[in-house]
């Protein structure tokens, strides 16, 4: 079905004409998400959900979608399976977003279909390997907060970074604060390994504990020893204060009871 808008509204979208064609799929009772726009190009579905102020992803996107873009809008954060069902997806936009958080299997079922996934100018500060471990497309990361530790680095080393804005990926924190600002990517590349750091962090943690513990033990210890020492010189004192027949008669007490 093809329908004819004029309204000042799309003339906004599209500045260089009064009368456009924007062509709808409803083919096989599929209809295009409330708040975005589906056309075809090429044959290919496009869904425009860019710029309208969403704050989750849009449960009804249609199956055959092959270019979505959910740029500049308020999303948070991408759940579990959001994207299993687009077997046709080859571009998914989703930068310029609020995007902190990253389910592991957030991007569960893209096909090699996908050729460009964009997470650019978010607010990730972290991602886990798993999350991005199936992913085969070329992937813009750029202009997020990121904070530069082993767990990043290992993510990172099996993707496909796009190298136009692979620069722009920085360092925003880091375990070592002399890498703050930096190009993570170049920074790994100069032989930098944040794993290591973590591991000697890991190291000096476990010695101050076992440190902690071994003080405590000899400190019982020396207690125990001090508090025995300090009871049997009472105990001596005691037996010193004593007159000699009463000693005596302790000691023959005792003997009986023996």
């Amino acid at each position: 079905m093809i329908l004819v808008w004029k309204t000042s509204k799309f003339a906004k979208l599209f500045p260089k004409g009064g009368i456009f064609l924007v062509l709808f799929c409803f083919h096989m009772g599929t209809s295009c998400p409330r708040k975005c726009l589906c056309s075809d190009d090429a044959g290919l579905m496009v869904v425009y959900c860019n710029s309208r102020n969403l704050v989750g992803i849009p449960n009804d996107i249609p199956a055959e979608t092959a270019f979505l873009k959910l740029n500049a809008n308020k999303i948070s954060q991408i759940p579990d399976n959001a994207f299993r069902h687009l077997n046709y997806l080859q571009e998914l936009d989703l930068s310029q977003n609020s995007i902190e958080k990253i389910g592991t299997s957030a991007f569960t079922g893209m096909t090699e279909r996908l050729k460009l996934l964009d997470l650019s100018n978010n607010h990730i500060h972290s991602i886990s390997k798993e999350a991005l471990a199936k992913v085969r497309a070329k992937i813009r990361l750029a202009n997020n907060p990121w904070h530069c530790e082993c767990i990043l680095q290992v993510a990172l080393q099996e993707l496909q970074l796009d190298p136009e804005t692979v620069d722009e990926i920085t360092c925003h924190t880091s375990v070592q604060d002399e890498y703050t600002g930096k190009s993570l990517i170049r920074l790994l590349d100069s032989g930098i390994d944040f794993c290591s750091f973590e591991q000697k962090t890991t190291d000096v943690a476990m010695f101050i504990i076992m440190f902690g513990w071994f003080a405590m033990v000899i400190t019982y210890v020396v207690y125990y020893v001090r508090h025995n020492q300090e009871d049997a010189s009472r105990h001596s004192k005691y037996l010193k204060s004593l007159p000699s027949t009463q000693i005596t008669k302790d000691f023959d007490t005792v003997s009986t009871v023996l």
